[in-house]
């Protein structure tokens, strides 16, 4: 988790959140949210993300939205990371939806 929100804070990616939804799901652990200004940017923090953890032999369970770059799913098994434009973003809403989960305070990562 650490080093996404570390390449999401270098690729100046805003609005990042940390939820745990361990206790309220089965699907992960953890949900990492990051919104992009641009499809470049969204791409970009992705590619970097995936970079950095393959070289410790991480790598994504799945990968899905790159092409379009307005939502993007790492999925890490226990941590899945979305990486949204700002418009998808609203649209959809996470932490709204996972409101019983814990946000994280990324600074004590």
């Amino acid at each position: 988790m650490k080093i996404a929100v570390n390449v999401m804070e270098e690729k100046q990616g805003s609005e990042i959140k940390v939820i745990d939804i361990s206790k309220i799901s089965v699907i992960a652990d953890y949900f990492i949210l990051v919104s992009g200004s641009s499809q470049r940017q969204t791409q970009a923090i992705a590619d970097e993300i995936e970079r950095k953890l393959s070289d410790l032999s991480i790598c994504p369970k799945q990968k899905e939205g790159y092409a379009g770059g307005a939502w993007i799913l790492l999925d890490y098994q226990d941590v899945v990371i979305h990486i949204f434009n700002s418009e998808d973003r609203r649209f959809y809403n996470l932490e709204r939806i996972w409101t019983d989960g814990v946000t994280v305070d990324t600074k004590q990562l």
